[in-house]
């Protein structure tokens, strides 16, 4: 069987990381990449594994592609600190392992425990991301937040779905997701810089998300979750727009003044 490198990113993970971590003790290795937890993160992570490193934050794409580099098998499995692999998975990735003709790359289908609720619909179900590629045939790109894994090559899919535990609180989701709506707006003004953000945009932006979500995507389903995930995604796609609309008015504003 090829050796296979479980890899994951931390941050003040302490409240997640040792069952995310009990779940893949199966794995020939762990790799942890943390970027400077303040709570027990390190200190747990290394009564699992002893390739803990300590990497300055570059990025979600970036910071996961440190973990993949720092791996030493062939296979690599990402995890977050807040998903669960269950023996019915992981019985499936070792499956992979050792089959001489396995393809390159495959999706798992995450199941997501939002605010005490399992989500069937939104978009929240089946959320299918590719998690295990053989290292020689996969990168992760995409724009932060939003990493992702390329493979060069054939991919598949598991049956067994990822467990993910997102978010225990609203407060915490709030937060969370302005974090994300900053690096959004930051990865917006690289790609496009100077790009003219109009009321007309945001407001587009927002009630196309919302429509998707609730809508097009079936959210209503999920009743009240179904209605708090519509409406945050919606305001959260109008405040990226917007965070990039302030901060070039201030740069235009400090350019006035010199």
């Amino acid at each position: 069987m090829s050796r296979i490198s479980v890899t994951i990113i931390t941050l003040n993970e302490a409240t997640n990381i040792r069952e995310c971590l009990a779940s893949v003790a199966w794995a020939d290795e762990i790799v942890v990449v943390d970027s400077g937890s303040q709570d027990e993160t390190v200190t747990i992570a290394r009564e699992y594994t002893a390739k803990v490193f300590v990497n300055p934050w570059s990025g979600f794409k970036a910071q996961k592609n440190v973990a993949v580099d720092k791996a030493a098998g062939p296979w690599i499995f990402n995890l977050d600190a807040d998903e669960r692999v269950t023996p019915e998975l992981a019985e499936e990735i070792r499956r992979v392992a050792a089959d001489p003709w396995a393809l390159d790359g495959y999706e798992v289908a995450r199941k997501n425990y939002f605010l005490g609720r399992w989500m069937r619909h939104g978009g929240w179900w089946p959320d299918r991301v590719v998690r295990l590629f053989r290292k020689s045939c996969g990168r992760f790109g995409g724009i932060d937040p939003h990493a992702y894994v390329i493979i060069e090559g054939r991919t598949g899919s598991f049956k067994s779905p990822l467990i993910h535990h997102t978010y225990r609180t609203l407060r915490q989701y709030v937060h969370k997701q302005y974090s994300y709506a900053e690096v959004g707006a930051q990865e917006m003004m690289k790609r496009r810089p100077g790009r003219r953000i109009t009321a007309a945009s945001m407001v587009a932006k927002g009630l196309t998300k919302f429509v998707e979500v609730y809508v097009l995507k079936r959210g209503a389903l999920d009743g009240i979750h179904g209605l708090i995930a519509a409406v945050s995604g919606s305001y959260f796609a109008l405040l990226r727009y917007a965070l990039v609309w302030d901060a070039e008015r201030n740069t235009q504003r400090d350019a006035s003044r010199r």
